[in-house]
């Protein structure tokens, strides 16, 4: 429904599907929005978003009442919250992940992030706190892929590591692209896809458990044109809710134009 303009018009790109939705997902990537700041915004575009991720360390430097405050604002519009998962590897790494997941939970998040973008994780300890965060109630999202080009890793490992997730719990799996969008889990240094590893992951996973982070607008534009409307799209910048929601309904030309072709010259009724 186009609100406003509804019903005079329709959206141009049909079956987007609305909320609550186990696909067709928007993650977006939160750098420190301040809680006026994520209420005003939040008034406008909760209808578009289903998942915040608090990024980084960020949610450790929020002093503890304002990030209660915040976790809590963001709960009761019925969008999922999580810090960023480089605060469970520094946990992990440093030998507190149970006392992080009762943290965690005590702070009001709902759903957690299990990566191993910068640590070595092995597959049991992965396996192991997937587990024990399902154990708590949480919905637990993993992500594959490594944060250096450097350490980028082959195409079947990530599918491996994917459904080794999926099997012990993990709810979604996110494929990495970091802030950048470039040179990282399917994109190349100019932050294009490259296709064999697009293809070979969407084979091989169900597309409702795959969540493409896609901060770049040109890549949001291909996963749109290859999966449809309802593909899961993640590390999107807060300022760029609407402007993805109208990619996803065809009121961009980028998307519209595929809806438009063959239809013959628009008319004036």
């Amino acid at each position: 429904m186009l609100n406003a303009w509804s019903p005079l018009l329709e959206p141009p790109i049909t079956g987007r599907r609305i909320k609550p939705r186990n696909c067709g997902l928007t993650m977006i990537l939160d750098k420190g929005l301040t809680t006026l700041e994520t209420k005003e915004w939040l008034d406008l575009t909760k209808n578009y978003i289903d998942l915040i991720k608090l990024t980084f360390g960020t949610s450790a430097l929020y002093p503890e009442a304002k990030l209660r405050e915040k976790v809590a604002l963001i709960r009761d519009q019925g969008i999922g919250v999580f810090p960023g998962g480089t605060l469970l590897e520094i946990a992990i790494f440093q030998g507190k992940a149970r006392d992080f997941l009762s943290k965690a939970l005590d702070l009001g998040f709902n759903y957690l992030e299990l990566s191993d973008g910068t640590i070595p994780l092995d597959l049991r300890t992965r396996g192991r706190i997937i587990e024990l965060a399902v154990e708590k109630d949480f919905t637990i999202i993993t992500e594959v892929g490594k944060k250096s080009p450097q350490d980028n890793l082959n195409t079947a490992l990530l599918l491996q590591i994917a459904k080794f997730d999926l099997e012990h719990g993990a709810s979604l799996v996110i494929v990495e692209g970091r802030e950048s969008g470039k040179g990282v889990g399917i994109y190349d240094q100019n932050g294009e896809i490259e296709e064999y590893r697009l293809d070979f992951l969407a084979e091989n996973l169900p597309q409702e458990k795959i969540l493409w982070e896609a901060p770049l607008h040109r890549q949001q534009v291909e996963l749109i044109k290859r999966f449809g409307p309802n593909v899961n799209l993640g590390n999107i910048p807060p300022q760029e809710v609407y402007a993805l929601e109208c990619l996803r309904l065809g009121l961009r030309g980028d998307t519209l134009l595929n809806t438009v072709k063959g239809e013959g010259k628009a008319q004036l009724v």
